[in-house]
Parts: C-alpha cells; sequence; structure tokens
C-alpha cells in the first residue's frame, strides 16, 4: 500500500550498500556516449551496457545482493525463483557461486537460449506455463511445499536496491544527464534506479518505457484496467501485474511512463546492432526505441539509456535484422508481369543487374493470380542500397514496358 512504513525504509542508503556489497562480484558496466545515435535521435545519447554483465543483463546486481543477505538457515533451504530468462541466469549463476540451491520456474515458450544457459549454472528448471504470470503461480506454490526462500524478480527491497546499483554508476561515469529512460516490467529496476537518481540528483527527468502489448505499470499508474497483447519481442517486460513495493516507488519518483510499439523496438534493435555493434533483447532497446519515437520530447537533452539486456535468440535475431532491411529498403520485393514466354524471366534479370540489384529469390504466380494465362507475375526479392534504389530499379522497368511495383 502506498506510503507504507516498510516501503519508507528503502534508501539511497541500502543502495549505497547494495553498490559496496556488488563490488567485484558483477561488472561495473560501460556507459558511453553514442555521437552516431545522437545525430540519428537529436538528442545526446549515453548508453549503459547491462548486456555486458556475464549472464547478459542487469538482473544479477539485485539476485546477489538478494543472496547474500539471506541467513544460513535459508540458504540451506535453497532458493526459487521465477523468469521469463534474466532474473533466472542471474539467480542461478549467484547462488552457484555461493553453493546455494537453486529451482528456477520458467514460462513453457522461455528463451531456448535462456533456458539453456540458466541449466548451465547448476539449477533445475521447471518449464511450466504459458507466460510469466502463469510461472510465477507456480514458483509460489513450489516454494511452499518444498520450504524454499522465494527470490522475487522485481518486488524485493534488496532486489530493488541492488538494481538501483545503476544509477549510482550512471551519474558517477556521466554526471551531466538531463533524462534516465528505463524499461519497465514489474518494475524492481526503474524502481531502484528512480529511487537512488531523485535523491541523488533532484532535478533529474526520469522516465519509463513500456510496450504497447503489455501496459502494466502505465495503466497502474492511470488507475485503468490494461489491454495485454499474445506475445512481444520485449518479453523481458511483458509482466502483466507489476510489483507492490514498485509501484509505490515508481508513482513517487518517476515522471513519466511512454509506450512504444514492436516496431519502434525492431528498428532500436537493429540500429544498436548496426552502429553500437552490440546485441540487445527487445526489452534492452526499449528505451531507445522510446527516444527514436518520441523525438521531440527528448531533443536537445543528454539522455541516459540502459541497455538492459542482450539475452536474445539467434533466430529472432536474424528476423528481426531481415524485417529491418526491408523496413529500409536495403531487402525489397518488386513484382513484375511478364509474358510467359522463354526468355521473359532472364530480360527482368539483367535489367535489375544493371540497376545494381542483388537477386536473393524469385518467386513465379501461375496459379493464384488474376493476370491473363499468357502472363505470369515474378516476385524478385533483392538487396539494395535503399528505398530510393528501388524506386529507381522500379521506374527502370516501368520506363521499359513492364507493369512492376514495389511491394513494401
Amino acid at each position: 500500500m502506498p506510503g507504507s512504513g516498510r516501503i519508507e525504509m528503502l534508501t539511497l542508503q541500502e543502495v549505497q550498500q547494495a553498490a559496496q556489497a556488488l563490488q567485484g562480484k558483477i561488472e561495473n558496466t560501460p556507459c558511453l556516449h553514442s555521437r552516431t545515435l545522437s545525430q540519428m535521435t537529436g538528442c545526446e545519447t549515453y548508453l549503459k551496457f547491462e548486456n555486458l554483465q556475464f549472464t547478459g543483463s542487469f538482473k544479477e546486481r539485485g539476485a546477489r545482493f538478494k543472496l547474500e543477505s539471506l541467513t544460513p538457515s535459508e540458504r540451506g533451504r535453497g532458493v526459487i525463483a521465477c523468469s521469463a530468462g534474466n532474473h533466472a541466469q542471474g539467480v542461478a549463476y549467484h547462488a552457484q557461486q555461493l553453493g546455494i540451491p537453486a529451482t528456477i520456474v520458467m514460462p513453457e515458450f522461455a528463451s531456448a537460449v535462456k533456458v539453456a544457459r540458466t541449466r548451465a549454472f547448476a539449477a533445475q528448471v521447471v518449464l511450466q506455463g504459458k507466460n510469466f504470470d502463469e510461472a510465477k503461480t507456480e514458483a509460489y506454490r513450489l516454494a511452499q511445499q518444498k520450504d524454499f526462500v522465494f527470490v522475487h524478480p522485481y518486488d524485493d527491497e534488496k532486489i530493488i536496491a541492488g538494481q538501483g546499483t545503476i544509477a549510482l554508476e550512471m551519474l558517477q561515469a556521466c554526471p551531466q544527464l538531463d533524462v534516465l529512460v528505463v524499461p519497465i516490467g514489474g518494475g524492481g529496476l526503474m524502481a531502484g534506479i528512480a529511487l537512488a537518481a531523485r535523491n541523488l540528483k533532484p532535478e533529474l527527468q526520469i522516465i519509463g518505457v513500456q510496450t504497447q502489448r503489455f501496459p502494466s505499470m502505465w495503466s497502474a499508474l492511470r488507475q485503468q484496467t490494461p489491454e495485454f497483447g499474445v506475445s512481444t519481442i520485449a518479453d523481458g517486460i511483458a509482466v502483466k501485474q507489476p510489483g507492490r513495493i514498485t509501484q509505490d516507488l515508481i508513482r513517487q519518483y518517476v515522471d513519466d511512463i511512454v509506450l512504444v510499439d514492436e516496431a519502434d523496438i525492431e528498428q532500436a534493435i537493429v540500429a544498436l546492432l548496426e552502429i553500437e555493434k552490440t546485441v540487445v533483447e527487445g526489452a534492452g532497446a526499449a528505451g531507445l526505441a522510446a527516444v527514436m519515437r518520441y523525438r521531440e520530447r527528448f531533443a536537445g537533452k543528454r539522455v541516459g539509456l540502459v541497455l538492459c539486456g542482450g539475452n536474445i535468440d539467434p533466430l529472432v535475431l536474424a528476423g528481426i535484422i531481415e524485417r529491418g532491411m526491408a523496413r529500409a529498403g536495403r531487402l525489397a520485393r518488386i513484382c513484375v508481369e511478364v509474358r510467359d514466354t522463354p526468355g521473359g524471366l532472364a530480360e527482368v534479370a539483367q535489367q535489375l543487374a544493371r540497376s545494381g540489384a542483388n537477386i536473393d529469390q524469385i518467386h513465379h504466380h501461375r496459379v493464384f493470380s488474376t493476370l491473363p494465362v499468357q502472363s505470369v507475375e515474378i516476385e524478385f526479392v533483392v538487396r539494395a542500397r535503399g528505398l530510393e534504389h528501388v524506386a529507381e530499379m522500379v521506374q527502370a522497368l516501368i520506363q521499359l514496358g513492364y507493369h512492376a511495383r514495389h511491394v513494401p
């Protein structure tokens, strides 16, 4: 409940204590200025590379601080956690380091990469539920049945304090920041960062980011009933029920929460890969997605973004890269109507080659077509320099008498 005495006990001092406890046990990740992204977004952009933690996300911070706070008796009982993947790895890895038995409940459709990595840290993995919330229910059941210590992914003061150490590092490395933009799932990351940052630099603007498909905290702060999508590329922040402690802290310290869609996040993932040569998952790209979507809001400001995780399935990443290339016109579909006679395909292919296209795929459409039976529609998937180049290729074909069009 807002204003409860217990929540008031969480202070900047505890975040600073967490920072001392974590020295040498987690990475003090770089916080670097990106000149290219600054030009692209219109604001001075600084990136906190939490994807460079050993397990690929910020979750190690809270997990380690929480585990170190356990009594010998609690450590002996073993711990259990629920997670879509990053909290799972953070708890499993640091439990292994501390000699604590760990059980992790993950959704059935969790990333194969995250499941494999969690098992690699000697944790017992239970796949249960279609989403995070169903996995959490199973984790609570097992905790009660087997007397495990439950390590909450976000609604725990030790977890929040551990995550808040990111703000200490960012403001030490880049004290000139005007704005922090932080992804929000259950709210542990944002609650810790906001608590620390607001106390260290009261004038700092603090903005949260959620996806339009999972706007749980955004809706809670507006006292609205959220509508959820089936899935999101940002599975790390796909939480339907925000925390009680985190919600109170966010309500107190955060200026606003904005929403981004799937295309925004995919574009941000590709930009970080291409420009910064760094791999982030959907949740990790949410901050940049917000800055790119709401350019006017951040224009001219010094903005710190938290790249909170990098654990993305390689097949998903490959699909996102291809979709990004298609949006940029670097991979395009051009459909051309050709008389169904020998040499027709070759003529069009030669013209595309003269235009500088590299043909990836060719598809003939004879049966499922409204064209005359003597004609065939040929779909070329080509590599190009961009949308302008695609338009030039289509125009060249039209000038030669072909019915041609670019299919987005």
